[in-house]
């Protein structure tokens, strides 16, 4: 049975486990490191399952702060080291969430009983002045915008944003990307000549950026940062769902996950015959949303003649392949990262 939050006026403020559809939204988990410098082009970088999305709108250092709010540790900053003050039409710059459509049966999305849902985080921003987040629809090119302010440069301040229920065009049930949250920090024209889409529209790009009064680009003492996210059912910002490490951990390795760290020792052991190939298989620790890319970083060692780039099974496991020569009888085989800057990464993201 769900258990619900109860405010002290009697209103009923929903369930209190599991409300927020937003993963790391607290940015403690950052499995690629804690800096990127050089930033020219979209990626994921830093707080995980945060994608920076840029084209042509100078350079970026993005960084997992441990600058935050009260009841928070983290946040995730954007900060251009090459200005831009003139950008091109085409160009733009903005910090996208990804969610699956199975994660978002609940909104009823398309029918009569759509919900609202209401977006709540901190904002910190050098800039004072409007800016712009959108919920987009990617199965049915849909989108809804809204804008909020930042009064006060330099200050972590609280924002809400309350998007209404769809009618039209449903949420696919599955594992792949159906919408995304996205906090436009820059544009050129062809992201900003239209008007801000206060209800559900068809996707037009003119809309995405048209409420903005601000440039992040045109200066480097320029920057934002942002933490506390939630995307919750209803048109109520209930209190922050504070999540531990472990479970956001487990939350953001469905998407990407680091096997292995230099100097740990064997990840896998298995058995050979003589002058043979050794297979041997290594499970996740999550589970992937899909059939991962699977990356080998660095030197490894192994019990053989070498490990070859691993292949994919499935969502649950990879196999590793390696070969082994000039003995007699069966043995056992290994693989391990004692040299330095060896791991393998497994990318399943949206």
């Amino acid at each position: 049975m769900a258990v619900s939050q109860i405010d002290n006026n009697g209103v009923n403020l929903g369930q209190l486990g599991n409300r927020n559809l937003i993963v790391n939204s607290a940015m403690q988990v950052a499995q690629r490191g804690t800096s990127a410098t050089g930033v020219t082009t979209n990626g994921y970088r830093t707080c995980d399952r945060f994608q920076l999305l840029i084209s042509d709108m100078g350079t970026y250092t993005v960084t997992q702060e441990s600058d935050a709010p009260a009841g928070f540790a983290n946040s995730f900053k954007v900060n251009p080291t090459t200005a831009d003050a003139s950008p091109s039409a085409g160009d733009y710059l903005f910090v996208a969430h990804k969610l699956e459509g199975q994660n978002l049966q609940q909104l009823q999305k398309g029918t009569a009983s759509a919900k609202p849902v209401t977006l709540s985080f901190w904002v910190k921003s050098y800039q004072t002045g409007t800016f712009q987040v959108n919920m987009r629809d990617e199965d049915n090119a849909r989108q809804i915008g809204a804008t909020y302010n930042v009064n006060s440069s330099g200050v972590w301040e609280y924002k809400e944003i309350t998007f209404s229920g769809d009618t039209t065009g449903a949420f696919d049930n599955d594992a792949n990307e159906s919408s995304k949250i996205e906090w436009w920090l820059d544009s050129g024209t062809t992201f900003s000549s239209g008007n801000v889409p206060s209800s559900w529209t068809s996707s037009a790009n003119g809309d995405r950026n048209a409420g903005s009064t601000v440039n992040l680009a045109n200066n480097t003492a320029n920057y934002w940062q942002i933490t506390g996210i939630q995307l919750e059912v209803g048109d109520i910002a209930t209190p922050f769902e504070h999540r531990s490490y472990g479970d956001e951990l487990a939350r953001c390795q469905r998407y990407y996950e680091v096997i292995g760290s230099a100097g740990t020792g064997d990840i896998v052991i298995g058995g050979y015959a003589n002058n043979s190939t050794f297979y041997e298989t290594f499970q996740f620790k999550t589970e992937k949303r899909a059939a991962p890319t699977v990356t080998k970083n660095g030197t490894w060692s192994t019990g053989g003649t070498g490990v070859s780039q691993p292949q994919v099974y499935n969502s649950s496991k990879i196999l590793f392949r390696g070969g082994v020569s000039n003995v007699t009888g069966p043995g056992n085989a290994y693989v391990n990262n004692n040299n330095s800057g060896c791991n393998f990464t497994a990318d399943a993201e949206l």
